[in-house]
């Protein structure tokens, strides 16, 4: 186990340093978009692990990093969850390689704590209201988001009404049961990214949580893509469909999705 976390942290050091060669100047000007849409993120309720003491629950900057790109872009957000009410926070999340900066401000601020204390029922929720869900990772999306009748219906009513189906990590595990007009899974023959067994393998869960994202995504015959190495910052689009693979692919999901909406707003 020791070995395990050294891999970990050295597989952070070179994702910081990734990251930061990678960076770019760009700012997010409003959106038209976000005058009359809302977006809409959809975090876990659940918390227990079947064969460990430690909590699991919404990993706090794969919520952050994207919920700041696109207020800064303008939207106004809603934050929902399966059954309402508190969205725990992953233990892990909050560990000192994982938690940056702006995550930390979050936390402190009481209105968005309460965000997350208070989360809506999605089940409650209207569809015609969002432009885009995002569904956010943590390992506690792999109990409660896949075969949800009610992340399905408002996911599939977001997508049939020309708005975007995005996620991140095990948030992708709400794309699962996600059916096109046709009847046909969403993400077959779309490229799409998620957590892959290799990062699984390397976080010491395989045999934790109850099934592989990454072979339950390709069991619907996506294209499913992933980066060279394990826990660096990637994401992929296809349509109006955008996925980001691991913790850190928060913020290149929104970035991608704006890049998209601005090509729309332009013709």
């Amino acid at each position: 186990m020791i070995n395990l976390f050294k891999k970990l942290f050295v597989l952070q050091l070179v994702l910081i340093t990734m990251s930061a060669c990678a960076s770019t100047k760009e700012t997010n000007m409003k959106l038209k978009l976000a005058e009359s849409k809302k977006i809409l993120i959809i975090v876990t309720n659940h918390e227990d692990y079947p064969n460990r003491e430690d909590k699991t629950g919404l990993w706090l900057t794969e919520l952050t990093h994207f919920y700041d790109e696109v207020k800064e872009a303008g939207f106004e957000v809603d934050i929902a969850s399966p059954n309402g009410g508190k969205s725990p926070l992953d233990e892990r999340s909050l560990g000192w390689m994982y938690i940056d900066k702006e995550a930390k401000k979050h936390l402190k601020n009481p209105e968005f704590t309460r965000l997350l204390d208070e989360t809506l029922d999605v089940s409650k929720l209207n569809g015609d209201d969002y432009i885009a869900i995002y569904f956010a990772g943590g390992h506690g999306t792999m109990w409660d988001f896949k075969d949800n009748p009610d992340l399905k219906l408002i996911s599939e009513q977001i997508y049939n009404n020309e708005g975007y189906v995005t996620s991140v990590c095990h948030g992708a595990a709400g794309l699962l049961n996600l059916q096109a007009p046709s009847g046909k899974p969403l993400i077959e023959n779309k490229k799409i990214t998620g957590f892959s067994n290799t990062e699984e393998w390397l976080a010491g869960l395989t045999y934790t949580v109850p099934f592989s994202l990454e072979d339950e995504l390709k069991a619907l015959n996506p294209i499913y893509k992933k980066a060279l190495f394990p826990f660096v910052s990637y994401a992929v689009s296809d349509g109006r469909i955008v996925t980001g693979q691991n913790p850190n692919s928060g913020k290149a999901v929104a970035k991608e999705l704006l890049r998209l909406m601005r090509i729309k707003e332009s013709h």
